[in-house]
């Protein structure tokens, strides 16, 4: 089990990284009118499935995008024992590349936010699989943010 001590500088600054870009891209999302609900006095949420269905058509993943698909993002479940577990994100093949894509980064954000960092098998106390997923989620997000001509609202720089 990583211990908050044992993380060494570089993965910390990675982790601020990642959290920043993946909230400026929701909050990119919504500035850019990508609405998960649309009625006046409704909560602002960022709509991921409305960007995807913008773009899927077009969309070609990157090489961060290959990358993370290939690391199949492991999801905690309830294992049979009553406890916790992390099995692979199995999302079929039939399901669009972005939308893929789109699910393995909720996934990563997912895991590091909430999901349980010890004895399960997720990948976490590994900093080189950490580093491989955070990594390619942030070029993920980059790419994401250049097709949707996010510009300033995404980087910050206005």
């Amino acid at each position: 089990m990583v211990r908050r001590e044992e993380v060494g500088d570089d993965l910390r600054k990675l982790v601020f990284e990642f959290f920043f870009r993946f909230s400026r891209f929701e909050s990119a999302l919504k500035e850019r009118g990508y609405l998960q609900w649309s009625k006046p006095g409704d909560k602002a949420a960022p709509g991921w499935r409305k960007f995807a269905a913008e773009h899927r058509e077009a969309y070609q993943p990157n090489e961060a995008a290959l990358d993370l698909i290939e690391a199949k993002p492991k999801i905690q479940v309830i294992a049979q024992n009553g406890g916790l577990d992390f099995e692979h994100e199995n999302i079929p093949e039939n399901v669009a590349i972005l939308d893929r894509v789109i699910a393995h980064a909720h996934t990563v954000r997912n895991n590091l936010f909430h999901g349980g960092k010890h004895g399960s098998g997720g990948g976490w106390d590994d900093p080189v699989r950490m580093t491989m997923l955070l990594t390619s989620t942030i070029g993920v997000l980059d790419d994401l943010a250049d097709r949707g001509g996010f510009g300033g609202d995404y980087t910050g720089y206005y």
